[in-house]
């Protein structure tokens, strides 16, 4: 991460790009992050681990100094700062890209999919790891009481991912799971969901 310290997140108080910004702090990078709906317990999370938020969406909150943007999956395009990262040809990666790159590659991934019950699934998943001392990494699309936060990136070998089927960007229409570098899928229940992008 040494050449690229600053990140800025478009849609930073999601609830998977929120956790996700927070660990990058976490790993000692400049993050910054913009939404135009900034409250609680969002906001009130990203102020405590450091995350600077800008209200509303401008071209002039993407800062000069940004070495990635990352866009989120509910920004298209039209959205003032993804169209301001275009015109700059500015670098920029969905989500589920920074996860692989930063956090994943080189780990173990057990990665939870299905319709329903991925988070509690994937909550209990890595709550067991940690329990059997393993200290996994995790991202769950929630905040269990268990465990404190939605996403921690850690030095074990394990991560636990909650699977999202949905698409990972404007720019990219693939299901997110696709990132994920799976070693392990637990696929709970299927059935047709999302038909705002999928067919079948």
């Amino acid at each position: 991460m040494a050449d690229r310290e600053h990140y800025h997140f478009i849609g930073v108080c999601g609830t998977a790009m929120g956790a996700v910004a927070s660990a990058m702090k976490a790993r000692g990078a400049k993050v910054t992050g913009s939404d135009e709906k900034v409250y609680p317990p969002m906001s009130t999370f990203l102020e405590n681990s450091g995350v600077e938020i800008f209200e509303g969406y401008r071209a002039s909150n993407v800062p000069q100094s940004a070495d990635v943007i990352v866009i989120g999956n509910t920004i298209s395009r039209g959205n003032e700062e993804a169209e301001e990262v275009l015109n700059r040809r500015l670098l920029y990666q969905s989500l589920p890209e920074v996860l692989k790159e930063q956090f994943l590659r080189g780990k173990r991934n057990f990665v939870v999919a299905g319709t329903h019950g991925k988070t509690t699934t994937a909550a209990m998943l890595a709550w067991v790891l940690k329990e059997g001392d393993r200290d996994p990494g995790y991202m769950i699309g929630g905040i269990p009481a268990n465990l404190g936060q939605g996403a921690s990136f850690t030095d074990s070998e394990f991560n636990v991912l909650e699977g999202d089927e949905y698409d990972t960007a404007f720019f990219d229409k693939r299901s997110k799971f696709l990132h994920y570098l799976p070693e392990l899928a637990v696929i709970n229940n299927i059935e047709f969901d999302h038909a705002d992008i999928f067919d079948d």
